[in-house]
């Protein structure tokens, strides 16, 4: 396992994040718990401001908050100054009990309802990223009932596809998110919003998929859309003042994964618009990306507590953890991989291979396949690495298993973040039902 970040293995042998000992963290939250390397994230966010100050770019880094949101990472952002990308009400009440700039807000999704977009609103976000026209009519709806002006980009779908899962691939043509280039519905939607009285539209968007470790895909959506802006601004009077050239920015989970540095895809994706305004005869736009899993994903850890084993002699060794598809659905959903070590016994030799099994009522309930650890004992600490990323997000109570606490771990302390559920939260939404007969007798 290659260790990043602050993880390094202490002298007792224990896994320590951010100068904290993650056997004590989990003594003192209990297991499973969430536990993030702060200062990573701090790197990370920093990697990707830093090549567009270092080029003189007007930018926008905006943290894609589902890949983990709480009010502890929505303050972290605002403390690192980063815009927020959000994609629904919960996420933007979030982003509001933080305190993080409702004018660095950008609110995304393919369908946000009209209480969400007068949320939005009445909160004064920064930006909505238009995803059909269906929502035009409700954001105007909305603006006008609070007798205000939105600002608007369009996402649009370049019809590039990144090298990708299927389940994770959104900029191809045949997707539910945002307006074709090639049908002419961007040009409509442009049409459309020009004649608005309450939306101003300052520019464009476009994703291309997730984990992605090159650069080419980004260049190939950016020539399409600057190809695209030529043909607006002749037919449209339109110049885009903002490029979003959204997210996807993969992280290393297994040995095989190579992303590139922040630094690389920002300075290959500041180039590429370079040449592309240069070449069309543009000014280059403002210049967004929205980072997620590349600032939370490897920063996050998931520390378990073994339980049982079971050995299959000449098949299969399993160890079974306290947490599994409840709090982490990615290797169910589509087959994720990931790293683990003991946590309370670094130093030791994986000379043996155990799959991870965790504990909900489902077969497919697996973490990882055929993992190298030490010989495995019952209350032994299980670290599984990048986890940050739709862990937490996508945690679940399937069999009514609280979802777990998440701790933030910097400069030697922990701090609590979320509070992890007991059997009371979970229970406190039921409802006792008395069937109507039982009333009458």
């Amino acid at each position: 396992m290659q260790l990043h970040g602050t993880h390094h293995i202490n002298e007792h042998g224990h896994l320590e994040i951010g100068g904290v000992d993650t056997v004590n963290i989990k003594h003192e939250y209990g297991s499973p718990v969430y536990v993030y390397d702060v200062a990573l994230m701090r790197e990370r966010a920093r990697g990707f401001q830093q090549a567009f100050e270092d080029n003189g770019i007007t930018y926008q880094v905006a943290y894609a908050s589902k890949a983990f949101s709480c009010v502890a990472m929505s303050q972290l952002a605002k403390e690192m100054g980063l815009s927020l990308d959000v994609v629904s009400g919960g996420e933007l009440m979030t982003a509001s009990k933080a305190g993080f700039p409702m004018e660095k807000v950008h609110f995304h999704g393919n369908n946000k309802s009209e209480a969400e977009i007068a949320l939005a609103i009445e909160l004064g976000i920064g930006c909505f990223v238009i995803d059909n026209f269906h929502e035009i009519h409700l954001i105007e709806q909305q603006a006008a009932k609070q007798q205000t002006h939105v600002e608007a980009l369009i996402r649009t779908t370049p019809g590039i596809e990144a090298h990708t899962h299927e389940y994770i691939s959104t900029g191809q043509e045949d997707s539910k998110f945002g307006f074709d280039l090639t049908s002419g519905q961007a040009d409509q939607a442009i049409y459309r919003l020009q004649q608005s009285p309450s939306i101003n539209i300052k520019g464009v968007h476009c994703h291309i998929g997730s984990q992605i470790f090159e650069t080419s895909g980004f260049t190939m959506a950016i020539k399409k859309l600057f190809d695209q802006f030529v043909h607006w601004q002749e037919h449209l009077h339109f110049t885009p003042e903002v490029l979003n050239c959204g997210g996807g920015f993969g992280i290393r989970y297994v040995e095989g994964d190579e992303p590139l540095a922040p630094e690389q895809y920002v300075q290959d994706m500041i180039q590429s618009v370079k040449q592309e305004a240069l070449r069309t005869g543009m000014d280059v736009p403002e210049i967004w990306i929205e980072p997620g899993r590349s600032i939370s994903g490897d920063a996050g850890t998931t520390l378990y507590d073994v339980g049982s084993k079971k050995d299959i002699p000449g098949v299969r060794r399993y160890i079974s953890v306290d947490g599994g598809m409840s709090d982490n659905i990615r290797p169910a959903l589509y087959q994720a991989e990931y790293e683990g070590i003991l946590a309370n016994r670094g130093h030791e030799k994986a000379d043996d291979t155990f799959s991870v099994a965790g504990k909900l009522c489902e077969s497919g309930d697996m973490l990882i396949w055929n993992l190298p650890l030490p010989e495995v004992r019952t209350n032994d600490t299980l670290a599984v690495f990048c986890t940050g990323a739709y862990g937490y997000s996508m945690a679940n109570n399937y069999n009514r298993l609280p979802r777990p606490p998440v701790v933030f771990a910097e400069d030697g302390e922990s701090h609590l973040v979320v509070r992890g559920e007991t059997y009371e939260d979970i229970l406190q939404y039921d409802l006792s039902y008395v069937p109507a007969k039982a009333k009458t007798k």
